[in-house]
């Protein structure tokens, strides 16, 4: 299958791990070739601390593997996501770690009902519209954990089906 490269990506909480406000975007080679001296700036741009801590924390994204392991990982959630039996999944799909659970239209309860069962049971997740559940979980998790993860939205499934079928009655 042929990969598909944005011409920009707009990249910002990630290049300091949430430890100082960063962003940044990555251009393809083409766009690049487009922008002349002086046509860009930042209101920030050049920060040195700023730019040390994207620096590093790019560097730990290849020394750590990360990027790897949301591609293993990520391929390790989404079949435990879909082994997951339940009337009310529609669709598991996502790319790496980033994970998304669709439910049916037709039911009683949404996304956020899920969420706010799966936050009392110890897994923190985002609705997304009404009836999808966004998983994303940390870069740096392990197979454990994402199974400690689908115990819980297990369960959690479970009991939005009991909530689902009280809301029918």
């Amino acid at each position: 299958m042929k990969e598909d490269k944005a011409d920009i990506t707009v990249i910002a909480k990630s290049m300091s791990a949430g430890f100082y406000p960063i962003s940044g975007i990555l251009i393809s080679d083409e766009i690049a070739g487009c922008v002349k001296k002086g046509e860009h700036g930042s209101t920030f741009g050049g920060n040195s601390l700023a730019m040390a801590i994207a620096k590093r924390s790019v560097e730990l994204l290849y020394e750590e593997k990360m990027i790897e392991n949301s591609a293993k990982m990520g391929a390790y959630l989404n079949e435990q996501v879909n082994g997951i039996q339940s009337y009310l999944i529609k669709d598991v799909r996502g790319r790496g770690l980033f994970q998304g659970v669709e439910f049916d239209h037709s039911a009683k309860v949404s996304a956020n009902d899920l969420s706010t069962i799966c936050l009392e049971n110890g897994l923190l997740s985002k609705a997304t519209h009404d009836y999808v559940l966004r998983l994303t979980p940390a870069l740096v998790i392990t197979k454990t954990q994402v199974d400690e993860g689908i115990e819980i939205l297990s369960k959690s499934i479970k009991q939005l089906e009991q909530l689902n079928e009280e809301r029918s009655k």
